[in-house]
């Protein structure tokens, strides 16, 4: 499978082309840039031309944006406003909010990808249909944005009412959108489980997030390396590797002080993932 990290894997430091040489570096050919302002300032010009320039001379190629979640440097603790989400109710602040994520699309521009993964509300959001509406509302004007600047929005499954694999499904046949679909395997885990997200989602999923966890907690573990991860990886390999030309493996970690050489820890996940046998159905090996 074609291997892709996202940087969020160095979120908490500006991005910037040391982390992308040493990406490279490692051996892993392409990225997932997570726009969260304290690593890819959006709206700084100078920071994406930087990038902008170096990419385009580079052997390390852009898959997708990931979009953001907070408009502050500070994962939303400046404010209860600084959050971003498609369904809010309120239509001025909803405005900005779409507002803020064409921002983040804008570096496509400069750093052409294929992909921007979005998010359907926030963690642990209760369903209401009427932020349903909001949230075609605001897609509907995003896919168009995003779609005249070459790229396609993904969905992600995430832990709340609005995001399991069946709402999912709902919500592009309630509104008929072609959205296609980032399969997270750590939030599946946490939610109906990923042998069952994966049977509902897999026909639209055009790429991954790969992570480890508990079953509880959103911790974005590394497979193998933590002694809290619980998702049994050889079947998750075998459920992947059915339509692996449809998606790449793209690993989604985060920072420990335990692992102090992060990125050459996520090449030697992408080692043994791959490694894993083709066929194996019952060891509990991770």
């Amino acid at each position: 499978m074609d291997h892709v990290l996202s940087t969020h894997i160095c979120v908490q430091h500006r991005l910037n082309t040391v982390w992308l040489d040493r990406i490279w570096d490692a051996g892993i050919p392409a990225v997932e840039i997570f726009c969260a302002r304290q690593h890819l300032d959006y709206r700084n010009k100078a920071q994406v031309n930087e990038l902008g320039h170096w990419f385009r001379d580079a052997q390390l190629k852009l898959h997708a944006l990931h979009m953001p979640m907070y408009s502050d440097e500070q994962w939303g603790k400046s404010s209860p406003n600084a959050v971003l989400t498609l369904t809010e109710l309120n239509k001025p602040k909803r405005l900005e909010m779409v507002d803020e994520i064409k921002r983040a699309l804008e570096v496509a521009e400069v750093i052409p990808c294929t992909f921007a993964v979005q998010h359907l509300g926030v963690g642990g959001e209760e369903f209401d249909l009427n932020k349903w509406d909001a949230a075609f509302t605001a897609l509907e004007e995003l896919n168009l944005f995003a779609k005249h600047r070459g790229v396609e929005i993904l969905l992600e499954n995430i832990p709340n009412a609005f995001s399991s694999g069946e709402r999912l499904m709902g919500f592009l046949e309630m509104t008929h959108l072609k959205n296609g679909f980032c399969f997270d395997t750590g939030h599946a885990h946490i939610m109906a489980g990923i042998e069952n997200e994966w049977d509902i989602m897999k026909e639209r999923v055009k790429s991954t997030h790969v992570h480890d966890n508990d079953g509880k907690n959103d911790n974005h573990r590394y497979p193998f390396l933590g002694s809290d991860g619980s998702v049994k990886w050889p079947k998750v390999m075998k459920l992947l590797r059915e339509r692996q030309d449809q998606y790449p493996l793209l690993l989604e970690l985060r920072e420990v002080p335990e692992i102090p050489k992060a990125i050459e820890a996520a090449a030697e996940v992408f080692r043994r993932l791959e490694d894993l046998p083709e066929f194996e159905e019952d060891r509990e090996r991770r």
